[in-house]
C-alpha cells in the first residue's frame, strides 16, 4: 500500500487482504484488532464497507481518488496515495490534536481495498478534476 499509516496497522490491512483472498470470510476475525490500531473509527468504517459506500473513481489517465458516502449522506473524497480526506473529522481529529490515525472514510478506503469490497467509477479527465475540485468550492461557499 502507498499509504503513511504505522506498520503494525499496514501489516494488519495486509493480512486481512491475504485472508480474505484465501477464504472469502469476512472481516470478524480481525475485529478486535482493527478497534485496538483504529479506535472508535473502527466499527463505523466496517458498517461503510458493509454499506458498500466506497467507490474507487479513475480516469483515463490512471489517476485515481476514492468516494465515500458517509453516514450523514454526505460524499467524502479520498486519497489512500497520500492518506487523506477531505471529512472535518480528518481536519479535526487526525491533523489538528493528533488523536486518530484517520477517519472512518479513509479506514473504509483501506478495508474495502483488501477485501475487494470497493466499487469502481471510470470517468473522464474532467469529471475527475470536477470532483476534486468539489471539496474546494465547498469550502468557498
Amino acid at each position: 500500500m502507498d499509504c503513511t499509516l504505522p506498520a503494525v496497522a499496514e501489516e494488519l490491512l495486509k493480512e486481512i487482504k491475504k485472508a480474505f483472498q484465501e477464504t472469502s470470510h469476512g472481516i470478524d476475525p480481525f475485529s478486535f484488532r482493527l478497534k485496538f490500531i483504529f479506535g472508535p473509527s473502527a466499527v463505523p468504517a466496517l458498517d461503510l464497507v458493509d454499506q458498500r459506500s466506497v467507490t474507487r473513481v479513475v480516469s483515463p489517465s490512471g489517476r485515481t481518488a476514492y468516494q465515500v458516502l458517509g453516514s450523514s449522506g454526505k460524499l467524502y473524497t479520498c486519497y489512500s496515495s497520500c492518506h487523506f480526506c477531505t471529512c472535518p473529522a480528518f481536519g479535526f481529529t487526525v491533523l489538528q490534536k493528533s488523536e486518530s490515525l484517520l477517519c472512518k472514510h479513509i479506514l473504509a478506503v483501506y478495508l474495502s481495498q483488501a477485501t475487494g469490497a470497493c466499487q469502481e467509477l471510470t470517468v473522464s479527465e474532467e469529471q475527475l478534476t470536477s470532483i476534486l475540485l468539489a471539496g474546494e468550492e465547498d469550502d468557498e461557499g
